[in-house]
C-alpha cells in the first residue's frame, strides 16, 4: 500500500469525525493533525486521541504510530487564536 498523504489521512479523520477544523501536514510518513471538533467536549487527551483512531479505523494501522495531533474543543481553538487571557469577554 502506498503512503498515505496529508489529504488522505485528513479525508480518513473527516469520514469518521464531524470536525470544525482539520489540518493535517505531513511527509507521508509523519503526520501532524490540528483536530478541532465538538465531539471532544468534556473528554481527556487520551479519549479523544482515541476518538480520532477509531475515526481512522484499519486504514492507518501500520502508519498511525508516525500521527501527532492536537485535538481541541471549538471553545479551546477560539481561547487558542485568541490572545485574550481565559476567561476575559467574548467578542461577538
Amino acid at each position: 500500500m502506498a503512503d498515505p498523504t496529508p489529504a488522505d489521512v485528513q479525508r480518513y479523520i473527516a469520514q469518521g469525525l464531524a470536525c470544525e477544523h482539520l489540518e493535517v501536514n505531513g511527509d507521508g510518513r509523519h503526520f501532524f493533525a490540528t483536530i478541532v471538533s465538538a465531539q471532544f467536549e468534556g473528554q481527556s487527551r487520551v479519549a479523544r486521541h482515541q476518538r480520532v483512531y477509531q475515526a481512522l479505523g484499519d486504514r492507518m494501522r501500520e502508519q498511525i504510530h508516525a500521527l501527532s495531533m492536537k485535538t481541541l474543543t471549538p471553545a479551546e481553538h477560539a481561547l487558542q487564536g485568541a490572545s485574550a487571557p481565559a476567561g476575559a469577554a467574548h467578542h461577538h
